[in-house]
């Protein structure tokens, strides 16, 4: 699902962004709910400062924030394992080179407009300033598995997530 948000950017950099989890709901620019295989509840939550995910399953809530979070030093992880809850993160900064992120963009919206399982909102301003959240409806191997991008045309940054969590 493409939308187009009617916001200002709060994110000015890659270098800004910080990793919560189980942070409360913050104030949400767009949300896509979604009940997957499974007993599985997840919602997408476009914010003014980048992206949240809430996963209800199994009697559990996970709360994923990538934001720029007021009173929060930024940190955020290339990195994160916890085998206890199941739950792993990567996370990269690209800078393309030339137009290479309004490529990248302009692909990614295309393949996510119309895509059930995906979040793609456009801030004001530029084409090229999205954040973009999709999930894989029904992985194989019992987990359930979510990418983020975060494109900053003013820095020709894209920051890439990928979560993954073990659905017990």
């Amino acid at each position: 699902m493409l939308v187009t948000l009617h916001t200002p950017y709060v994110d000015t950099s890659a270098a800004e962004l910080s990793l919560a989890l189980d942070d409360e709901e913050r104030p949400a620019l767009h949300v896509l709910d979604l009940d997957l295989p499974g007993a599985v509840r997840l919602r997408l939550r476009l914010l003014g400062a980048s992206h949240q995910v809430v996963v209800r399953a199994s009697g559990t809530t996970l709360t994923e924030t990538v934001a720029c979070l007021p009173g929060r030093s930024p940190d955020l992880p290339g990195a994160l394992h916890d085998e206890r809850t199941g739950y792993r993160f990567t996370a990269a900064v690209l800078r393309p080179d030339g137009d290479g992120l309004a490529e990248r963009v302009a692909r990614l919206r295309a393949e996510l407009a119309d895509d059930p399982y995906a979040l793609v909102g456009v801030f004001p301003g530029d084409v090229d300033a999205v954040t973009a959240l999709s999930v894989r409806p029904d992985p194989p191997d019992g987990t359930l598995r979510w990418r983020t991008w975060h494109a900053y045309p003013q820095t020709n940054e894209l920051v890439l997530t990928e979560t993954v969590v073990a659905l017990r």
